[in-house]
């Protein structure tokens, strides 16, 4: 009985001096595959390209706002691009994405980088999924900056109910009233002022919402408002080649 707990005793100790030499020595998740914590989980992870780096994975679950916040983020990619995210065995929509303005939510601009979205089932073990997140060229979705009386656009205020200014919101521009598809044209987030002002390619009928949130319908608690003078149906907003329209104001309430 002595011989056996020695026995037992040693092959601990050399158990343990062997981790500390694998921690020692550097070894990086690419060497040792991450191990999950239990038979429910598994590891998704892959390559991402072009570019590599400073990329991060999002997953949604079916039926999730895919422009939303997502139900778990990778880390940062380094310069071999590789990812690793850990997910509960399940159904799951991946995408890469990496937003020059350091968002994790709202649309995906010029000079911004975006994978397709990826259908993938966890049920445990390891998923390899390499992905490809080219640069976005040009965006007809967003045309901000300093408005410029020579140019065609729209600017205002996004107020509460209150009438104070709402920080952080966008302007969604529509080209027809029923409002049901993807914004043609989005602002940039308002500052402290709650200020807009939207570039647009040429003049025509519009349609405005603005909104604390991207992607998909109103929420609970969610910051909306339509752009109405009044009436029941949102207003049209009519603008000529090389008219600025200024004091377009919107007022948002919460969603309840």
């Amino acid at each position: 009985m002595l011989i056996s707990k020695r026995f037992i005793l040693r092959a601990w100790i050399l158990n343990v001096l062997a981790c500390a030499i694998l921690l020692l020595s550097g070894c990086t998740g690419e060497d040792v595959p991450l191990q999950s914590p239990d038979s429910a989980h598994g590891l998704l992870q892959g390559q991402i390209t072009t570019p590599v780096d400073g990329i991060y994975l999002y997953a949604y679950k079916p039926g999730m706002d895919l422009y939303g916040p997502a139900f778990a983020v990778s880390e940062a990619t380094g310069d071999d691009g590789r990812y690793q995210l850990q997910l509960p065995d399940g159904d799951y929509i991946v995408v890469a994405r990496k937003r020059v303005s350091g968002d994790a939510v709202g649309p995906v601009m010029a000079g911004d980088s975006r994978s397709e979205f990826f259908n993938v089932t966890i049920t445990g073990g390891v998923v390899e999924l390499n992905l490809t997140a080219p640069v976005k060229i040009g965006d007809q979705r967003n045309f901000t900056g300093d408005i410029d009386e020579t140019q065609t656009g729209i600017s205002g205020l996004i107020l509460d109910s209150d009438g104070q200014p709402v920080e952080g919101a966008r302007v969604h521009i529509y080209d027809h009233v029923q409002m049901s598809e993807r914004p043609k044209f989005v602002s940039a987030k308002t500052g402290p002022d709650g200020r807009y002002q939207v570039f647009l390619p040429a003049g025509g009928t519009y349609y405005l919402a603005a909104r604390d949130k991207f992607g998909g319908p109103p929420k609970l608690g969610d910051l909306y408002g339509r752009y109405d003078q009044g009436t029941i149906e949102p207003s049209a907003v009519v603008i000529r080649e090389g008219e600025v329209l200024k004091n377009i104001d919107i007022t948002v309430t919460k969603v309840w």
